[in-house]
């Protein structure tokens, strides 16, 4: 069953897991329903891609409403392809919420226990990554493009919920919509590192289809990667969502060669009423 499925036309909701968990707020949006214009058309929710700062924050109110979660209990990133994951506190609540200067910087992953706070992520291709142990309500999020994927920082992301005494048997993780292996086509450069990363894996998440050319599936590489991290294959989720096909419902930075607007990856709990 697709774990990703829409809410209403701005975001999809990760079902399974927000039915399953009261409070829990947790998807990723679409590119649709919001105030930006032009290659940003419509909903826009990153400040770093040359989009009117005024439409974003306009767009990312308006979610904020969708998802009954204020704005100032959001915290953002400025986002650089590495594996620096932040465990943020409440004193973080608003960080990077309205202005790309105040967001965390070189930060790639999130992960809190605390409630009222929406840990939020940027994305338009890469592979946005969620993660729950419910028993610990312990939440996070990470940003895995190739390079990410590469350097395991889903694997980096567990090994930290380890040292908060937190079981791989407790962990479930959700891999949510990307570019998919037919649209994502990459070099010997690029295959070199995915070779070194899963040198002892039998089954290789990518095909040659030219000299010099292969398809890569990220997501596949990342269920991979998290498998071998010890997380059960049945608490690992992926989705069939593409963000370069899906034309009508996502922004793809491939598909629209580099003028695009950014989706957005959340998870947050509410605060829990007595």
């Amino acid at each position: 069953m697709e774990p990703f499925q829409l809410e209403n036309p701005s975001f999809f909701s990760i079902k399974q897991w927000v039915n399953k968990f009261p409070g829990l707020v947790a998807g990723i949006t679409t590119k649709n329903g919001g105030s930006s214009k032009g290659v940003y058309k419509d909903l826009n929710l990153g400040f770093h891609v040359g989009d009117v700062q005024n439409d974003v924050i306009s767009n990312r109110n308006q979610l904020s409403k969708f998802l009954n979660f204020p704005l100032n209990c959001w915290v953002s990133a400025e986002q650089t392809h590495n594996i620096t994951i932040r465990r943020v506190t409440s004193i973080d609540k608003g960080r990077g919420a309205r202005t790309y200067e105040q967001a965390f910087k070189g930060t790639d992953g999130f992960y809190t226990n605390q409630e009222n706070i929406l840990l939020t992520l940027c994305y338009a291709d890469c592979v946005p990554l969620f993660f729950i142990a419910p028993e610990q309500r312990m939440i996070g999020t990470a940003h895995a493009g190739w390079k990410g994927t590469v350097n395991e920082i889903g694997r980096h992301m567990i090994e930290a919920w380890g040292k908060e005494g937190i079981d791989l048997e407790e962990i479930f993780v959700a891999i949510g919509p990307s570019i998919c292996e037919k649209c994502y086509i990459v070099n010997d450069y690029v295959i070199n590192f995915v070779e070194n990363t899963l040198e002892d894996v039998e089954e290789k998440p990518y095909n040659l289809i030219n000299d010099g050319q292969y398809t890569l599936d990220l997501r596949e590489m990342n269920r991979l990667i998290l498998k071998r991290a010890g997380i059960p294959d049945q608490n690992i989720f992926k989705t069939d969502l593409c963000t370069s096909c899906n034309h009508k419902e996502f922004f793809s930075h491939r598909r629209d060669q580099g003028k695009t607007g950014r989706i957005l990856g959340f998870i947050g709990w509410k605060e829990a009423k007595n």
